[in-house]
């Protein structure tokens, strides 16, 4: 049964008028499991991420301004979320709920969490409504527990993962790839394994094009025994932050060329959403949806 990791807590209440869609959270499983692409048994609640764990990815300073609500007011405003012990306590759990899913991928193919994919969590910063970097800290995980020890990390959130990149940039085990606009946030770049920016307005064919042909060569360099998937739908041509030209169409399409050749490959994966900035949140939720559809056809 392919598993997901949702928590009420995802859907964390923000000031009123605030840009991050935060109702996509509730949204997205409801859908799901409205239209029978799911049952209740897929969803699973995740605990709080110990401690020691975190520390595998993140500085213990850091980490301690975090639980300690100590962060800066100049921090937080690049975290972009106000600090409180449920933001934290959500954090710990979407955390959690990436590691459980590398467990439960191990044995079905693949898992989702509904929230995740915190690529601009950085070693010792947290940045662009992402606290703690949800892939890296699963990734560590599996290498230290010696799960798995050639990890590829697919990022194509239109943003770039910096985070990922800086925590993992002397790290042979685990290979970054992030494909996301060139002049997009975040402005200053991190160095990835592989980095492919992508020119303002691309639309499907071009983009299709160059992921096929970075995706192969990912694989190849990588040889990677586990995948984490980072499905960000900014990439649309409706997002507001994105300033790509993907349609829905082609957004699927990307999701279903990383699912098929992790399938082909018989390489498990993990899948975290990403971010998504749409002006109508019904775009936002059907796009993240079609990567669900797409995974309970192919592996279930």
């Amino acid at each position: 049964m392919i598993k997901i990791a949702w928590h009420p807590l995802y859907a964390h209440p923000l000031p009123e008028g605030h840009r991050f869609p935060m109702l996509k959270y509730e949204l997205i499983p409801e859908q799901l499991l409205h239209e029978g692409t799911i049952e209740k048994d897929n969803l699973f609640y995740p605990e709080k991420v110990a401690e020691d764990i975190i520390l595998l990815s993140h500085e213990k300073s850091y980490w301690e301004q975090l639980r300690d609500l100590t962060l800066s007011a100049k921090d937080q405003r690049r975290v972009g979320f106000p600090l409180n012990a449920q933001l934290v306590e959500r954090e710990l759990r979407i955390t959690q709920g990436t590691i459980d899913g590398t467990r439960f991928a191990i044995g079905n193919g693949i898992a989702f969490n509904v929230a995740g994919g915190t690529h601009h969590a950085g070693s010792n910063w947290g940045e662009g409504f992402c606290l703690l970097n949800d892939q890296a800290v699963a990734a560590n995980y599996l290498i230290g527990n010696k799960i798995a020890n050639r990890i590829l990390i697919i990022d194509l959130d239109v943003h770039q993962g910096n985070g990922t990149a800086e925590i993992f940039q002397n790290n042979s085990n685990v290979f970054t790839f992030s494909m996301h606009g060139d002049k997009n946030f975040p402005f200053r770049k991190e160095i990835s394994d592989l980095d492919v920016p992508l020119d303002d307005n691309i639309e499907d064919d071009a983009y299709l094009s160059l992921l096929e042909t970075n995706l192969n060569s990912a694989f190849e360099r990588s040889k990677p025994e586990f995948v984490f998937y980072l499905s960000g739908v900014d990439v649309l041509s409706t997002d507001k932050l994105g300033k790509l030209s993907l349609s829905k169409a082609g957004c699927k399409e990307r999701d279903k060329m990383v699912l098929v050749t992790c399938k082909n490959n018989n390489i498990p994966l993990q899948v975290s959403m990403g971010g998504g900035y749409s002006t109508d949140i019904k775009d936002i939720v059907d796009a993240h949806c079609n990567t669900y559809r797409l995974a309970f056809d192919l592996f279930s």
